[in-house]
């Protein structure tokens, strides 16, 4: 990836759906300020769908470049990162994440969080 491309980090994580809205709490709490805190990140959007008994999540976050990546996640860029209040909630540790070029957006809501609710 180029420099001035956006890179979209991409994790995914699912959970029991019981515990859905907490992860999600957690995410908000503990993982995005994570992110945020790191020069380059240039912001986290969190998605989430439930199916039967299971919560799927997805983690969107944006950064200026891959220097900005590893920053944040260190050398080994393509692995996951976690945090230690996910063993409460994670039904697997997946190894790895996805790394994409952003290549075109014609996003119009705000910069403004969007608090929960069902789509």
């Amino acid at each position: 990836m180029g420099d001035g491309e956006i890179v979209v980090r991409i994790w995914h994580g699912r959970v029991p759906r019981g515990k859905a809205e907490a992860y999600r709490d957690f995410l908000v709490r503990r993982a995005v300020p994570d992110y945020e805190s790191v020069e380059g990140n240039l912001g986290v959007e969190i998605l989430m769908a439930e199916e039967g008994d299971v919560a799927d999540f997805l983690v969107l976050s944006y950064w200026e470049s891959m220097d900005a990546v590893r920053r944040f996640a260190g050398e080994d860029y393509e692995r996951a990162k976690y945090y230690e209040e996910d063993k409460d909630f994670l039904l697997e540790f997946e190894p790895y994440v996805r790394h994409y070029r952003l290549a075109w957006s014609s996003r119009r809501f705000g910069a403004a969080p969007v608090r929960g609710g069902s789509p």
